[in-house]
Order: structure tokens, then sequence, then C-alpha cells
């Protein structure tokens, strides 16, 4: 399942590489699952939603030889391009910035794919999200989401452990398989094809915590008091109809 991954991370250049670009549980991996439910080829148009730093923008265009229009809001679209150029995938993607809660800039349809990997809870955990992105896939096509999540709602009752590290952010962010299927569950222009929590996501946190991120230096704490019994990484695809 995570052949590219593992090869990719198999060059010491690549892994140094990967270490720097990481902004959460390891994309390029995450990204490989989720794609691996999918039929993706080079005859595809995607839009990945949320790139980050574009390591799933890498594995749809050097995995598979997609168009891919790589969309973010807190990376610069040209610091982007000159790390595409820098791996070869400038010719394959298109670097932008894009906030999706303020609308999106492109035609209805446009679309076979529409992509997102650790980014979609920060901004779709609304009714009204889903909705305003179906228009840009065309009918038929699909919309994949990888994200973290919890293995149950903690509502009032967060573990105790847990406390430091609970915020009203993260209490946002974070939510169950259960949570989730039920706010997609309520959108009529589509069909759910496969929800589940993925194989990953210890190995992927892991990577994630060998980076020199400040961000993953401070979670170290969190996932050492987390212990594996609350996390999970979550993924739902959906067939646009």
């Amino acid at each position: 399942m995570y052949s590219f991954t593992n090869r990719f991370m198999s060059d010491n250049k690549n892994a140094e590489f990967l270490k720097a670009t990481m902004m959460g549980p390891n994309a390029l991996r995450v990204a490989e699952e989720l794609a691996s439910h999918l039929r993706i080829n080079e005859h595809m148009r995607i839009l990945d939603l949320g790139c980050g730093c574009g390591l799933s923008t890498l594995l749809l265009t050097k995995k598979f030889g997609a168009s891919v229009f790589a969309a973010d809001l807190w990376i610069s679209p040209t610091e982007n391009y000159e790390r595409f150029q820098s791996i070869g995938i400038d010719h394959k993607a298109v670097p932008i910035s894009a906030d999706a809660t303020k609308g999106l800039p492109f035609a209805n349809g446009y679309f076979d794919l529409l992509f997102t990997v650790d980014a979609y809870h920060y901004f779709g955990d609304t009714a009204e999200m889903l909705p305003s992105l179906l228009p840009f896939v065309k009918k038929g096509g699909y919309i994949a989401v990888a994200i973290p999540g919890l293995k149950y709602e903690f509502g009032e009752n967060v573990p105790e452990e847990m406390k430091p590290f609970w915020n009203d952010e993260v209490a946002r962010t974070i939510r169950s398989l259960a949570w989730w299927k039920a706010l997609w569950s309520q959108e009529a222009g589509i069909e759910i094809v496969d929800i589940r929590e993925m194989s990953c996501c210890k190995q992927a946190w892991d990577e994630w915590l060998t980076s020199p991120n400040p961000y993953a230096v401070g979670d170290i704490k969190m996932m050492e008091a987390e212990g594996g019994k609350y996390f999970n990484l979550i993924q739902f695809i959906a067939k646009v109809i």
C-alpha cells in the first residue's frame, strides 16, 4: 500500500526533504493510503485542497501522473512552486493560494477529484462546507478526505491525561468517524462510498514526530500521553451524484 512512500523515504536526501516539509502526520503516507482506495490516472485533473508543502501533490503527480492544482491558505504559491521545481513536478502541479471558506476560483465541474489530506478538519466542520465544494467536481467524480480523528467523542469527558493538550480549537477539529459520517450523511448531493479508520495512523504520527518542525516537537508529549488510546486517522470518500 505504501510502496511509493517507502521507496521515497529510503533515500536519505528524500527523507530529509520529508522531515522538512511535513506539517502533521506524514501526509505522503496518508495520501498514498487514501489514494489506494481510488482509481487515479494521468488523465485526471485533481484539486489538492489544503496541500500544505505539497507532499500529497508529490504523490498524485509522481505516482499517478495526474495534473494537480495545489491549493493552500498558509503556504505561499511561490514557495510551493520553488519546491515543486526542486522535485521535478512543476509541469504537473499548479500552486495557488485559496481559502475554502471564502469560495474557490474554479469553474464548475472542473475537477475529476477533490483530494485533501490533514486539512479538511480545519475548515470542513460545518454543514455548509461540503455543498459549497461539490460544484467544482464533475458529476461522477469523487471527494476524498483523510484527517486526524478520535476513536470516540470526548464531549465533556476529556481524559485526564489529554486535558493539558485540549483546547477549543482541538475540540472543534478533532472528531470521531461517527461524527463526520453524521455530518456528511446530511448532504444529498453525494453518495458515501467509503469511510473507515486508516491503517497508517501510528506510523504516520511516528514519522511526523521525527521532524524538526516546532509543532512536531510540541506534539511529542501529547502523543506520549495519548499512548495509542484515543487518536486515529479517518478517511472518507464520496461520489458526486
